[in-house]
């Protein structure tokens, strides 16, 4: 069973049916369509950061992507036409919303709860195998904690959430957020002269320019045609964004990306908010937004930017913590999602449950953020400290090859379940969190730690490329596994066989080796003895 809320769950899917060719599996979508956040998220200008080429899966990469970074209709188009290239929609479930899965170890199963999203007809099922693929974009954070949120009058809506059929002509509209989402579609939102904007913004973010460069005809014929031009295209993106992690910087090397960073805010947005547009933390503490026309905006006159902070929602408007009053037909919330719990109810052995561990541990916890102890056959894909600067597929992919191999005797029926040790566990987070303590990420209040300023739960604090190392096969010494005899006797004789074709091979060489050295002494001798 993949619970799939994001496209990680299509990439396993896929992963499945052409690695393992196994097919009897159900895919469980919460959506009425497949795509993922790339399906939830309609608002005007939604675009990947990643340049796309890296943002599309390894094993059917796209020729023909429009711009270095795709628009979401262009990238849900992708997978859709993914999703058919695979026949998987007669696997998915759609409108349909996992409550529960529920380990059941008599049976060595899980015993699944799903309910459909219009109809609240609940409906259970059982499989061997739990992957969840919710992503870290699964709950819009609506924030409640403004007074009076609820007594509004008018539109109002989560970007997450933009109503397709919303009229913005000639009203006047509360932005409340500025990052990622919100930079993205107030340019577009801005653009009608008639609607009126103001974007609220409570802390200032670092921006650096990311352009959308179109890809020319013959780009695209050069990646459709000449062998390799594609991988060593996403090649080079990779290298480009993970060498910062690879050899970090030096104190210099970031004073000097700071006072840049500085200097291309000031350079671009209008004088009157300087004083209130460079954040007082480093830059990488947060998410870096990249700028896709959002300074350049600033200079429109139906656009203002508020930095008084909100005191209240009332009915009409919102009050700031100025005191003044200001009128709103409509409030768009940037605010994020909701990343500290995981919203669907998992249970293993002894009654073990996800949201338990990652209470016991303060907050999200996972071993290689996929596998939890006391869970048994349970593996997360975009899971705890998983989150990178870098491309959030290419994770997700690694994990999915990861996954694989853990699952497959479970699915060929040589073991009956994997679950992770909780001192490796221990380990590594250990090792995760000893890290964090001498980056960035602890430098300002984030979403991406508990409560804003205490455990930092979604950074991985390495290079994209020592994931990829570390994931690239299980270590089996850190797991337990249950009925595996077959599997165990299985591996051992591969590791027979793998011993022997080595000692044949170093016996070979040794002997063509050494009857060369032998015919070597032989000339050298007769030479002396003529």
């Amino acid at each position: 069973m993949i619970s799939a809320r994001s496209v990680g769950g299509l990439s396993q899917a896929i992963a499945i049916k052409t690695k393992l060719g196994f097919h009897n599996f159900t895919i469980y979508e919460k959506g009425s369509e497949v795509g993922g956040v790339w399906r939830a998220n309609t608002y005007p200008g939604c675009s990947s950061d990643v340049q796309i080429h890296w943002y599309s899966l390894s094993s059917d990469l796209y020729p023909h992507w429009n711009k270095s970074h795709g628009l979401q209709p262009e990238i849900h188009a992708y997978w859709i036409k993914l999703a058919k290239k695979y026949n998987l929609y007669p696997h998915i479930a759609f409108n349909t919303k996992v409550l529960s899965a529920e380990w059941d170890n008599a049976k060595q199963q899980y015993t699944i709860v799903a309910e459909d999203v219009s109809s609240g007809k609940r409906m259970s099922s059982v499989a061997h195998v739990v992957i969840s693929a919710l992503g870290i974009m699964e709950a819009p954070n609506m924030p409640y904690e403004i007074p009076g949120i609820q007594k509004f009058k008018g539109v109002s809506f989560h970007s997450a959430q933009w109503p397709s059929s919303i009229d913005l002509r000639n009203k006047r509209v509360a932005v409340i957020g500025s990052a990622s989402s919100g930079a993205q579609f107030v340019p577009s939102v801005s653009e009608d002269p008639s609607v009126k904007v103001v974007n609220f913004i409570r802390t200032p973010t670092w921006f650096n320019t990311r352009p959308h460069i179109p890809y020319s005809d013959t780009e695209k014929w050069i990646f459709a045609n000449m062998p390799l031009a594609m991988r060593l295209h996403r090649a080079w993106i990779m290298f480009w964004f993970d060498f910062p992690s690879i050899i970090p910087p030096s104190d210099k090397a970031l004073k000097k990306r700071r006072e840049a960073m500085t200097k291309y805010i000031l350079d671009n947005a209008p004088s009157r908010y300087h004083d209130h547009m460079i954040p007082d933390y480093p830059p990488g503490c947060k998410r870096t937004v990249a700028n896709s026309g959002f300074l350049d905006v600033l200079h429109r006159p139906n656009l203002t930017l508020n930095f008084d902070g909100i005191a209240n929602i009332v009915e009409n408007g919102i009050i700031t913590k100025t005191g003044e009053m200001l009128p709103f037909d409509i409030i768009v919330y940037a605010t994020g999602f909701v990343g500290e719990r995981y919203t669907m109810d998992v249970r293993g052995l002894n009654g073990a449950t996800v949201q338990g561990y990652y209470d016991a541990h303060g907050g999200p916890t996972a071993y290689l953020g996929t596998a939890i102890p006391d869970i048994p056959n349970f593996y997360m894909l975009a899971g705890p400290n998983t989150g990178t600067p870098t491309s959030t597929l290419f994770v997700e992919e690694v994990q999915v090859g990861y996954i694989l191999q853990l699952i497959e005797p479970v699915l060929s029926g040589s073991a009956s379940f994997f679950t992770v040790k909780a001192s490796p566990t221990d380990t590594y987070n250990a090792k995760v969190q000893e890290r964090i303590s001498r980056s960035v990420f602890v430098q300002c209040c984030s979403w991406a730690r508990m409560n804003g300023t205490g455990k930092v739960y979604n950074p991985f604090p390495w290079a994209v490329t020592l994931w990829w190392w570390w994931l690239r096969k299980p270590n089996w010494d850190h797991y337990t596994a249950v009925g595996a005899e077959k599997w165990v006797w299985a591996r051992r004789r591969k590791a027979v066989k793998s011993t022997m074709k080595c000692a044949a091979v170093l016996t070979l060489l040794w002997s063509c080796i050494s009857g060369s050295a032998r015919r070597i002494l032989y000339g050298m001798v007769a030479k002396q003895l003529t």
